[in-house]
């Protein structure tokens, strides 16, 4: 049999999944009707903006996770969310928060491994208009927004 399973997962992460409305309405005890129509409209308020699959991203052969902290060129500065966006737009990259403190930028990427990470910042994010990177590696989540005991 054909292997799907790359092609699906890259589906399931750009948010091709749907609620579970009988085992909702079951654990809520609540007709099924009902929470279509509250979810729709919880939809259609910009409240749920996707729904996503949660990984065991080892599996997936990307474990490696790092946190990256990035200080803007002066000429940058002003404007972080031009090179956020930018650097948001790469499937390596989680998340993106415009950040205080001695940092612009606080930057979630997940790769395969150390090596791809490395040739990740290198040859992308590494350009003009950013100062600096720190780079703080995860060694394991405990847990995340969706998730426990991971």
């Amino acid at each position: 049999m054909k292997d799907t399973r790359p092609k699906l997962i890259g589906l399931l992460k750009e948010g091709y999944c749907t609620p579970q409305i009988a085992r909702m309405a079951k654990k809520l005890q609540e007709p099924s009707t009902t929470l279509q129509y509250n979810i729709k409209k919880l939809e259609e308020e910009g409240a749920i903006k996707a729904y996503k699959a949660i990984f065991s991203y080892k599996k997936i052969d990307e474990g490696f996770v790092a946190f990256l902290l990035i200080n803007l060129a002066p000429e940058e500065y002003g404007d972080p969310e031009k090179i956020g966006k930018e650097i948001s737009k790469l499937k390596e990259i989680e998340s993106v928060d415009i950040v205080t403190g001695g940092w612009e930028l606080l930057v979630k990427v997940r790769t395969k491994d150390q090596e791809t990470y490395y040739q990740l910042v290198k040859n992308v994010i590494s350009r003009k208009g950013i100062n600096k990177i720190t780079t703080i590696t995860s060694l394991m989540q405990l847990k995340s927004e969706f998730v426990a005991g991971q």
